[in-house]
């Protein structure tokens, strides 16, 4: 018989026992739903974290003062005032394989522009910041060497500042009063969305390093150049653990630490942390695919024992079909055509309501999914496959009955 044939004849058999068929599929619906469904949430978390490591910049690492001892308490990493701004010279001279050091300085303040205010960070930066972070500007320009070393005050404002003061209108050239201090807004940062701690990157106001210390930050000019923290840019293709551990040996020198004393900062590689970050993500989505696949599982031990259960009411019937000439190919290839449309029926299904439920969940949450082809594909392709591997024993079975002992059977 040919395979149009053969699936007619299995398409008539699953009619007969509709509700059995039914409930049969079921567990291929379920596993080949889930699959798709874990596979494309999943890769919407890869995704994610992919953006999180993009709009923090690549091979960065972040050195932040150590903590202070108050009243027998320490008070945490980031209280003490131990980088200046020689040691980010340092960094960036002495250490080849860095591409840029930056200072920063951070603060907080209320930000007025007319009748409408806006609580933001101040961060005092120079232009290499915007390098190591790979910030770009949407408008306006960057700070020039005269406003930096001439306390300008002049200001780049985030994304969500310039949305929440300004709206739709421009905000170049406009003055926000900053701590009670006109700025002249110069430039609007691109944005970059949302850090890996869920903080708002593009709530937030650039002005000259000197012009924070000097006129926000209450730090007198004639003190040694403090510095909040310092990003640190390493060269594409350098190895972000080397530089960490030289940066790390330099501040030491640098800051007469002795070896059996701790660290007076501590080095934050952001490349490492977010590849283990991404790395886990990817192993829960192997790990959830892997339990929904269980569902495949059971759904093919139930088209076994279905079609085990159809072997045994058409016992007689296989007999007559053997009588008549049938091959013992001929009755296997029949019952394993009945298996696999019974579950690439299944899967095509369950791809649909994988399909479904990916976009109920990116409705609902906001979350990023990621729906692929090739997971679609496979996933039939793979409730196909186990439609002939466990059809396979009960179409065996069929084929090796007798036509005298099937012809027989009560």
């Amino acid at each position: 018989m040919s395979n149009s044939v053969n699936l007619l004849i299995a398409l008539q058999a699953l009619r007969v026992n509709k509700l059995r068929s039914v409930l049969t599929m079921l567990g291929i619906v379920i596993g080949v739903a889930a699959v798709i469904a874990m596979i494309a949430i999943g890769g919407g978390a890869q995704q994610r974290v992919q953006e999180q490591i993009a709009s923090l910049g690549s091979n960065l690492l972040i050195v932040i003062p150590g903590s202070v001892i108050q009243s027998g308490a320490r008070l945490g990493l980031g209280n003490a005032q131990t980088l200046t701004e020689s040691d980010y010279k340092a960094i960036q001279m002495e250490i080849p394989e860095v591409q840029v050091a930056a200072p920063v300085s951070r603060g907080n303040a209320q930000v007025v522009y007319g009748n409408t205010n806006w609580a933001t960070s101040i961060n005092g930066v120079y232009n290499d910041y915007f390098e190591a972070r790979e910030w770009n500007l949407t408008e306006g320009r960057f700070f020039d060497q005269g406003e930096i070393s001439r306390f300008g005050k002049v200001a780049i404002i985030g994304k969500t500042v310039a949305s929440q003061l300004f709206g739709e209108d421009t905000p170049i050239g406009e003055v926000v009063r900053i701590r009670g201090i006109p700025f002249e807004i110069i430039g609007v940062a691109d944005g970059k969305g949302q850090s890996g701690m869920g903080q708002d990157q593009d709530d937030v106001i650039f002005v000259p390093l000197t012009t924070g210390r000097n006129r926000l930050f209450g730090e007198p000019r004639g003190r040694i150049a403090r510095v909040g923290t310092i990003l640190v840019k390493a060269n594409n293709g350098a190895d972000t653990k080397y530089v960490e551990d030289r940066v790390t040996d330099l501040l030491r020198q640098r800051h007469r630490i002795r070896p059996t004393m701790e660290n007076d900062f501590q080095v934050r590689n952001l490349s490492e942390i977010l590849k283990t970050q991404e790395a886990a993500s990817r192993v829960m989505s192997m790990l959830l695919a892997a339990v929904a696949s269980v569902s495949l599982l059971v759904g093919g031990i139930g088209i076994m024992n279905i079609m085990l259960v159809s072997v045994t009411e058409r016992t007689r019937e296989i007999g007559l079909r053997l009588a008549v000439g049938a091959r013992s190919k001929d009755i296997m290839t029949q019952f394993l055509v009945e298996a696999m449309t019974l579950s690439t029926i299944g899967g095509g299904i369950g791809v649909l309501l994988g399909v479904g439920i990916s976009l109920l969940v990116a409705w609902l949450a906001s979350w990023n999914i990621s729906l692929s082809l090739l997971s679609i594909v496979l996933a039939v392709g793979f409730s196909a496959t186990i439609g002939i591997f466990f059809g396979y024993y009960p179409a065996k079975t069929a084929a090796q009955m007798q036509p005298i002992a099937a012809l027989r059977y009560e």
